[in-house]
């Protein structure tokens, strides 16, 4: 059983949380804040973390800071209210893997987790791919988002993974930050397009760890395009 930490000062979100993971069979530790969490966490660590950027008594991107310093790993998604955008920007900067604007749904949040989890379970490789989409040095299993770059496998948040097969699907056209995050967030209508070129640019050092890559082009004043072979 997978044990899901939350952390959020807002206890009907907490209540809210842990009926709905219960319900999908995860085992839920819920925290009011970032220093009680931190220092659970520091005795056994979950398998996936949800945090809430603004907290009393140590924030969530604090706390995300903390966990990155002993654990590289574990998933972290946080949430944050749509006025907190810096935050969000900031969050995945520091370290977090995926994020959804409150309110949010409780749907798209258990999807979020579901792939999180699959993508870190060391039994996913053996799970068979329904559809691969390619192009150039990329392989991307769509239903599993997983993604091979000349047949190693990459690690990508799912919104990193989401925004990559939105330029695949259409090499040489044009999208803009709003239609790619508008692919990455299909149920938040309150996304803001300004977080994209974050997501870019974690995308883009991800797929360069051994040679630049270059096949994703900024088109200035319009958005980005992934560059035809």
């Amino acid at each position: 059983m997978k044990t899901i930490a939350v952390v959020d000062d807002e206890k009907h979100i907490r209540e809210n949380l842990l009926y709905a993971l219960e319900k999908e069979g995860y085992r839920v530790e819920c925290y009011s804040h970032g220093e009680e969490a931190w220092e659970g966490l520091s005795r056994s660590m979950a398998d996936l973390l949800v945090l809430d950027v603004m907290m009393p008594r140590m924030d969530g991107l604090e706390l995300c800071r903390k966990i990155r310093s002993v654990d590289e790993e574990v998933p972290i998604i946080f949430l944050s209210s749509r006025s907190d955008e810096i935050d969000r920007i900031l969050g995945l900067e520091m370290g977090g893997d995926d994020y959804v604007c409150k309110p949010f749904s409780l749907k798209e949040l258990m999807v979020r987790i579901k792939i999180l989890l699959r993508r870190t379970d060391p039994d996913r490789r053996s799970a068979t791919a329904t559809r691969i989409l390619r192009c150039g040095d990329l392989s991307l299993d769509v239903e599993g988002c997983r993604l091979w770059q000349n047949e190693e496998e990459v690690e990508l948040t799912v919104t990193e993974f989401r925004m990559l097969e939105s330029l695949i699907t259409y090499p040489g056209v044009v999208k803009s930050r709003e239609q790619l995050m508008r692919a990455a967030f299909p149920a938040d209508n309150y996304v803001s397009d300004r977080a994209a070129d974050s997501h870019i640019k974690r995308l883009r050092k991800k797929l360069s760890l051994k040679t630049p890559y270059t096949a994703i082009e900024t088109v200035y004043g319009l958005g980005y395009r992934f560059k035809e072979s």
